[in-house]
């Protein structure tokens, strides 16, 4: 195994996946260890554009300062460790992620966040599950 990708949406169940990579990073200091969040555009109409610029910005900042602390943790490990904020449907983009990437295996939580961070849903793992091109880890 050389790398693996994590979903993560600061939810107690992502939580619980990036500290499961972590544990199988350790093992070997080549396993390069990524940690992907998604965030949905929000959908724009003439009557509201500047308000979804203006959540679009929040939503943003939200997920920098999420993947600011995800950086912290990851320093206690030697291993070669990247972060990436991805825009889009959160199913699609891990798994495109991992596709592009070259990712031998996916570590996500069963369900996270609902609401404004329209992170990740019980569908979102299912969707990855279906079809990833590697092997997933879905932790309970």
């Amino acid at each position: 195994m050389s790398k693996i990708v994590v979903a993560y949406d600061g939810s107690e169940l992502s939580k619980k996946a990036l500290e499961r990579a972590i544990n199988l990073a350790k093992q070997d200091e080549k396993v390069e260890l990524n940690v992907i969040t998604a965030i949905l555009h929000p959908i724009a109409s003439i009557y509201n554009y500047g308000a979804v610029d203006a959540a679009h910005e929040a939503n943003l900042e939200a997920a920098r300062e999420m993947m600011k602390e995800v950086e912290e943790t990851l320093k206690a490990i030697p291993n070669k460790t990247e972060t990436y904020i991805v825009e889009g449907h959160p199913a699609q983009k891990i798994e495109e992620f991992a596709k592009n990437n070259n990712a031998d295996l996916i570590i996500m939580g069963s369900r996270g966040l609902g609401g404004l961070k329209e992170l990740f849903l019980g569908s979102v793992s299912h969707h990855v599950v279906q079809k990833a091109s590697c092997e997933v880890i879905i932790v309970k």
